[in-house]
């Protein structure tokens, strides 16, 4: 191996590639596994899109990497269209449960609304608390 190997930051593209390496790895440690994205988006009438839901299910359980909605429209149940259409495909790929996380500042207490359980890392960013969430789907 050489010894003039550098590190350098990676584009988006080499972002993805060493994701799918992976991926590709661990399909190779846990056979019958699956590794798919899904992404929801709720639009308005003139095709602007005001939520969204980006997640992706692996293996068992379904991973929330996003949930966003437009601070106009927040507080109308958006939020919870996007999470219940998660769970529902979440249940058909056969999750057994689904993990997210959020900040302090953003939302935590409507997660728990919804059943999700939560771990708290303190100060993190300063100032801050980080909250993981997870449910169990029946």
């Amino acid at each position: 191996m050489s010894n003039n190997l550098r590190i350098y930051r990676g584009s988006n593209e080499e972002a993805n590639f060493v994701r799918n390496k992976l991926i590709e790895y661990n399909a190779v440690q846990v056979p019958n596994g699956i590794y798919e994205e899904v992404n929801l988006c709720l639009k308005n009438d003139n095709g602007d899109i005001i939520a969204g839901l980006n997640s992706a299910v692996c293996w068992n359980w379904m991973e929330i990497d996003i949930l966003w909605v437009e601070e106009k429209n927040r507080k109308i149940g958006l939020g919870k269209r996007l999470i219940d259409e998660a769970e529902k495909i979440a249940r058909s790929k056969n999750c057994t449960f689904i993990k997210l996380n959020t900040f302090s500042f953003q939302a935590p207490e409507f997660y728990k609304k919804y059943g999700y359980k939560v771990a708290i890392i303190e100060n993190a960013p300063l100032g801050s608390n980080h909250y993981y969430f997870k449910k169990d789907l029946k």
